[in-house]
């Protein structure tokens, strides 16, 4: 009975963790294309939209490297539910922005803005991710794979849907009303954090602040490779491929944002789907360090190959949405893989500092390719960022050829059959 009990507050935690994690998710996408089209239309350069975005990503390094260690000091919802409220002050903030002012003052001011959004982005990612070592119901922890997906991959396919949110927003309102709408309703998410337990994740020990870096060996290989994995991903995705839709293809708002919501949406439901895919189309075991070698491998190929059907003049409509199609499935398979190996490789006692130094690592790849994205694009357009993509990869992919496999006992996080 006292089972029974325990597994229905376990999962009541997970839908509360997982539905937060939604409602910021959707704010996050929405925020992130309304800065960017809002500028892009009002004249801003590809790079200094790019510079927009700076202290977002390097605010979220920070976050990331210091969060894991206040989630594991002071509980996984102070940090989950302090994400929400600054990115709550964060749209404010912005709503307040006077196209009057001078360029460079008004630069400053979103980027600090963003800077608030970048901490809260990362403290609601570090939490949720932690948590759900933590709430998933004990009778479905050998289907861990299956339950990081389902939030990874509606997390994704949320993202995406708010892209869209955000353009129509833009489209429909305007730019400070969307900003206002988007801050009450993470306010109303805000009162289901009562229902959360104190203390969740929070460990009785002191850490000390070396401790902070992950001496874990497997911890470190998978950090860096994901490192340049999202780097490769951000640097075409964040502002080189909306200014190319807009600017060069002529597309709409609702077009270029649709188009990217679909993209990210289907991104999330292959992330959502890797589990099943893995098991019926692989070995039917846990994912090992072969898996994500395998995946990066391929992925590799991919960015490469629309460059050269670019530079060959193929038509640039058809060769983007199909080419980015096939890299949405194939990066998802390894997003998917990494989610699991970071909880495959570590322990319940230190799930809040790894997540959040791993994460750290990859705030650094978004911060890599979101400069370079900006950069490259104004230096040698869509088909530079996609081959600076490929070798983005490719590094991944060589670090990942030093990753061991996670131990048995540590491999509890996949039951052949289930779930499907």
């Amino acid at each position: 009975m006292a089972s029974t009990s325990a597994s229905s507050a376990n999962l009541k935690n997970y839908v509360l963790v997982t539905l937060a994690y939604w409602g910021f998710t959707l704010t996050d996408g929405a925020l992130r294309m309304l800065v960017l089209l809002y500028f892009n239309e009002i004249g801003y350069t590809p790079l200094e939209i790019a510079f927009l975005f700076l202290f977002y990503e390097i605010f979220g390094i920070v976050t990331n490297f210091l969060g894991g260690w206040i989630g594991s000091q002071f509980g996984l919802k102070l940090t989950l539910y302090a994400g929400i409220g600054l990115q709550v002050f964060a749209l404010i903030m912005l709503s307040f922005l006077n196209r009057d002012w001078p360029q460079w003052f008004a630069v400053l001011y979103v980027m600090t803005s963003q800077a608030f959004s970048g901490i809260a982005k990362d403290l609601t990612k570090m939490s949720s991710k932690s948590a759900i070592r933590l709430v998933v119901p004990q009778e479905a922890q050998s289907s861990l794979f299956k339950w990081v997906a389902v939030l990874t991959g509606s997390k994704n396919a949320l993202k995406g849907v708010g892209f869209f949110m955000g353009a129509a927003l833009l489209g429909i309102f305007g730019f400070v009303p969307s900003l206002w709408i988007m801050a009450i309703g993470l306010v109303l998410i805000m009162f289901t954090g009562v229902m959360l337990p104190r203390g969740m994740g929070k460990i009785k020990a002191k850490v000390k602040f070396t401790q902070l870096f992950s001496k874990s060996r497997e911890i470190n290989i998978l950090s860096a490779a994901r490192f340049f994995l999202f780097g490769s991903r951000d640097v075409w995705f964040v502002v080189a491929l909306p200014v190319f839709l807009r600017s060069v293809l002529g597309w709409s708002f609702f077009q270029a944002g649709g188009f990217l919501a679909c993209w990210v949406i289907g991104y999330g439901i292959i992330q959502f789907l890797a589990p099943t895919l893995l098991r019926r189309f692989g070995s039917g075991e846990p994912p090992k360090a072969g898996t994500i070698q395998f995946w990066t491998g391929i992925l590799t190929a991919v960015p490469a190959s629309i460059a050269i059907a670019m530079q060959l003049n193929a038509p640039p409509d058809v060769t983007i949405v199909v080419g980015l199609m096939i890299f949405g499935v194939v990066f998802a398979f390894n997003s998917a893989v990494h989610s699991y190996l970071v909880l495959a490789f570590t322990d319940d006692d230190k799930v809040a500092l790894n997540v959040g130094f791993y994460y750290m690592a990859n705030s650094g790849g978004r911060l890599l390719g979101t400069v370079f994205s900006g950069l490259i694009y104004q230096l040698y357009g869509l088909v530079g960022c996609l081959w600076a993509s490929s070798l983005f990869v490719l590094i991944a992919w060589a670090i990942s050829l030093k990753l061991p496999d996670p131990k048995p006992s540590r491999a509890i996080a996949w039951k052949a059959g289930d779930g499907d």
